[in-house]
Order: structure tokens, then C-alpha cells, then sequence
């Protein structure tokens, strides 16, 4: 006899109710971190460090998230959101102010590698998504991910400004203790999406967590999806975190790109325009195959890429690209996640969610150290950029044969 596919729980949270303050959790943490190329050279010529070292700290962020990602998400989906949440605002604040204090390149990487990467698994997408997915009717489930998303990248876009204003009137190092006192805000947000009714419970025959971990990674569709999230991990965290020394470096050719502003404004595009994309894929998400989407918007990217490293370089034709892959950022969290949700159900969707997202992870570490290895070692971006094309022509052609169709489970004794 076949088991329902989709677990709904009766919560206490409206529609309404997640969709603000789960979206403003996610502008903050999303946000946050989304600024953090600005800090590279400041804080590489403050402490005499090469780029490696700044890199290899977002990276270490990144895979820590990543990695711990599916743990956190076990945890919330046993005994609730709440806990896991403020601890990740806890941490965040943590993390920040070891950034601001640290003079030393091990202590650095400590708080913004392992202290923001742990906070990171506790207050964006996936345990978000697992509240979301609790409170949601499966219908509309799609687009409150894409509002979700959407809220995510308004965050990237007001929060370059700020975190450029930040480092511009005090610095560096006291612009991270200011975000560390924003970053606080998360811990009351967390008390607003607490599921009073929330409850846990195993009935006979229903999945444990052991068999959902199996049937996901025994899923043909699931690892394509995981492979595919590599790739947007890969590109998006490469040019956060090395789209303003690469301007700065390409100055000496084309000396207009090398102010400031061009960065900045550039970082705040991907944020503006992500806020389109990611609620133009959840709202198209409910009425076309999301695999499809998926490709499109990897052959999207390396179009993009391709053409930005190839045509001359000026201030608008960076705008242009920024606003491209603005777009393109983070549109693909959504149509993931909703697939995800849609093949194995909801009651382990935080868990699975962050499975996938592990992937992401892996790539976005290797697209910010990477980046600065190869830097410190050829002098130029140029490989980089290329490994990023690959990548998204390979990503465009997994995603294809993805089926999302909900799995058919039998009883289990």
C-alpha cells in the first residue's frame, strides 16, 4: 500500500507571518555575507595578507555551511526551527566580531570561516524553507519560495550600499562590528517563526531519518540536482567575492572600471535584479517544468560569462553583466528546492534541502579559493572564468533528464 507522499503538519504560522519573517531572515544572513568581496582588499592591505587568505576564509565559510548544512537541518526537522535559529543569530554576531578584532589570519579564518559558516546553516534558505514547507499549502509552495528567495536578494541589494558606507566612513574592521550589532536582529525575528504546534512524531510505517537519507541518495534525480548545485555555488561565490579585485586589477586597461563605486554598484545590481529572478522562478516554477528553468538558467550564466570576459570592459557593460546575473543568482533555489520537496515530501525537506545544499557548498569553496589560488599563481582571473563556462554548459545538460515526479513509497514494517 502506497504512502502519501506529501507530509503536511498542522502548524501555527500564516502565510503572511512566514513569508515576512522568514524573509527578513533571510535578508539579513543572505545579505550579510553577500558584501563580503567588498572587505577583500581592505582587509588583505590592512594585515599584509595575499588574496589566498581571504579566499580560503569565504571558502572555509561556504564548506563549513555546506557541511554541516544536512546536520542542522536534521536537527530542525526533529525538534523544531527555534533553537536552531537563534543559535545561528548567536553565532553570526559571533563570527562578525571575530572578523573585526582579528589581526591574525588563523583567528580571521575562525570567525568568518567556521563561527559565519555554522550560523549560515541555521538562518538562510534550507531551514527557512523547512518552516515554509510546514506552513504552506503545496499549491502556492513554489512561489513562497520564490518570495522567499526574492526577500534574500533585496537583502544582498540593500546591504551593499550599506556595508560600502560602513567601510568608507570607519573602516574595515569597525564596519564588521556594526554588522555584528545587525546581525543580533536575527534572534527576535526567530521568535516570530516559532510553530507553537510543532511536534514530532513517527507513526508505524513512516519514514526514519536513516531511510529518507537512503532513498535520496539512491534517487537518480536527486544526485543530478546535487551536481547541478555545485555549479551555481561555484560561479555565484566566485564573482561575490572576486568581481571587485578583478575590476580593480582590469583598471590599468580600462582605468573607468577601477573606481569603488563600479564594485559596489555592480554588487548591488546582482541584488536588485536577484530579487526579479528568484520571484520570476517561483511564480513560473508553479507552471513550467523547473528542470527546464534549471537549464536555461546555466546556459544563462555561461552566455553571460563568456560575453563579459570577452567584449571591452567599461563601467556599463559590467552593469550589464551584473544585471544578467542578477537575474540568473539565485533562481535556482527555489526550482531546487521545490523539486526536492516535490519528489520526497516535506517532513524532511530541511534535512534534504540541506543534502543538496552541501553540494552547492563544495562549490562555492571551490570557486573562492580557487579563485584567489589561481590569482596569487598566474597573476590573472582568466581560468577561473572559464572553469566557471564549463561548468554551467555541464550543469545546463544534467539538469535535463531530472524527474519530478513524487516517488512511490511502500509501507515499511
Amino acid at each position: 500500500m502506497g504512502l502519501p507522499i506529501i507530509f503536511q503538519q498542522k502548524t501555527s504560522l500564516s502565510l503572511r507571518q512566514v513569508l515576512i519573517f522568514g524573509g527578513f531572515m533571510v535578508t539579513m544572513s543572505m545579505g550579510i555575507r553577500h558584501g563580503f568581496g567588498l572587505f577583500n582588499l581592505p582587509i588583505t592591505t590592512a594585515n599584509g595578507w595575499g588574496r589566498e587568505t581571504f579566499a580560503l576564509t569565504i571558502a572555509l565559510q561556504n564548506l563549513i555551511w555546506g557541511a554541516v548544512q544536512p546536520i542542522t537541518g536534521a536537527l530542525a526537522d526533529r525538534y523544531g526551527a527555534l533553537k536552531i535559529m537563534i543559535a545561528g543569530g548567536i553565532l553570526y554576531a559571533f563570527g562578525l566580531i571575530g572578523m573585526g578584532l582579528s589581526s591574525e589570519a588563523m583567528n580571521f579564518t575562525i570567525a568568518g570561516g567556521l563561527f559565519i559558516g555554522l550560523a549560515q546553516t541555521a538562518t538562510t534558505y534550507s531551514v527557512i524553507y523547512g518552516v515554509l514547507g510546514r506552513n504552506v499549502a503545496p499549491e502556492k509552495r513554489v512561489w513562497a519560495m520564490g518570495i522567499t528567495a526574492a526577500a534574500g536578494s533585496f537583502g544582498q541589494f540593500l546591504m551593499i550600499p550599506v556595508e560600502q558606507g560602513l567601510i568608507t566612513n570607519f573602516g574595515a574592521q569597525d564596519a564588521l562590528l556594526f554588522l555584528a550589532l545587525m546581525a543580533t536582529l536575527m534572534v527576535p525575528t526567530a521568535y516570530m517563526l516559532r510553530e507553537k504546534n510543532f511536534v514530532y512524531s513517527h507513526k508505524a510505517g513512516e519514514q526514519t531519518i536513516k531511510q529518507a537519507l537512503i532513498e535520496a541518495m539512491g534517487n537518480r534525480s536527486f544526485r543530478l540536482l546535487t551536481l547541478g548545485y555545485f555549479v551555481c555555488g561555484f560561479q555565484v561565490v566566485f564573482i561575490a567575492v572576486h568581481l571587485a579585485p578583478y575590476l580593480k586589477d582590469l583598471s590599468k586597461l580600462y582605468p573607468s572600471v577601477g573606481a569603488p563605486a563600479v564594485a559596489t554598484t555592480s554588487l548591488a545590481l546582482i541584488g536588485l535584479f536577484n530579487v526579479f529572478g528568484t520571484y520570476f522562478a517561483g511564480f513560473v516554477g508553479q507552471r513550467l517544468p523547473k528542470r527546464f528553468l534549471l537549464s536555461g538558467i546555466y546556459i544563462g550564466r555561461s552566455i553571460a560569462i563568456t560575453l563579459f570576459t570577452l567584449l571591452p570592459l567599461s563601467p556599463m557593460s559590467t552593469y550589464i553583466f551584473a544585471a544578467c546575473m542578477g537575474f540568473l543568482w539565485l533562481s535556482t533555489v527555489p526550482l531546487t528546492n521545490a523539486i526536492v520537496a516535490q519528489i520526497f515530501g516535506v517532513k524532511y525537506l530541511t534535512m534534504l534541502s540541506g543534502l543538496v545544499f552541501f553540494s552547492h557548498q563544495l562549490g562555492s569553496f571551490c570557486g573562492a579559493y580557487l579563485g584567489g589560488y589561481f590569482f596569487d599563481q598566474t597573476g590573472s582571473y582568466q581560468l577561473v572564468w572559464q572553469i566557471a563556462i564549463g561548468l554551467g554548459i555541464f550543469a545546463a545538460l544534467i539538469n535535463l533528464p531530472v524527474r519530478e515526479q513524487a516517488i512511490s513509497r511502500v509501507a515499511l514494517v
